[in-house]
């Protein structure tokens, strides 16, 4: 088994892709600073458009600001469970579209950072698994509202990540076929 830095006891990486599950109800267990410390190291590990990293990541923990992020991600509820809110970390993803613009223009302030920030979410899910947490991507929210809660006005968010202990395992999805998903030119 390949070593990790993320984890004292690192699973191998498609137990990890495996083992995903986009988990809608966690406990109120805290989060261990030195796992969210690990997490975030994977984040900053993540490759983006010539290593700009254009995007911020916003850590939120206050009671109230996950609430007023919930409300802005249109109070959704699968599990009559606030599940962003009660969640004990969110990580909100913000595309830098200034970053990344200043060295490709226009393609690099509408779509390189948006990947750059969904490349970063991406590896933060992973981490998490390894770490033994659960995440869900959350995609479907306003985003003046969010930008208001994180307190900028120039960062586009991208993605909100609740983090946590699950207090449940979903069953794995139905996913498309190699053959139907992939084709050679």
């Amino acid at each position: 088994m390949a070593s990790s830095p993320l984890a004292e006891d690192p699973m191998e990486f498609y137990e990890a892709l495996k083992a995903r599950r986009s988990v809608r109800r966690f406990s109120s267990r805290a989060v261990e600073e030195e796992k969210l410390k690990r997490l975030c190291e994977a984040v900053i590990s993540a490759p983006s458009a010539y290593n700009l990293q254009s995007y911020q990541v916003f850590i939120v923990k206050d009671r109230e600001r996950k609430y007023a992020i919930s409300r802005s991600a249109f109070d959704q509820n699968f599990t009559k469970q606030n599940f962003i809110a009660e969640a004990p970390v969110l990580l909100v993803f913000c595309a830098d579209p200034n970053r990344c613009g200043s060295r490709y223009g226009e393609r690099g302030s509408t779509l390189y950072c948006v990947q750059d920030a969904s490349i970063a979410a991406t590896f933060a899910m992973l981490a998490a698994v390894d770490l033994g947490l659960s995440t869900v991507w959350v995609g479907a929210f306003n985003e003046d509202q969010v930008m208001k809660v994180v307190g900028t006005d120039r960062l586009r968010p991208v993605a909100i990540l609740p983090i946590g202990y699950s207090e449940e395992t979903p069953p794995p999805t139905s996913r498309r076929s190699v053959d139907e998903m992939f084709h050679e030119v």
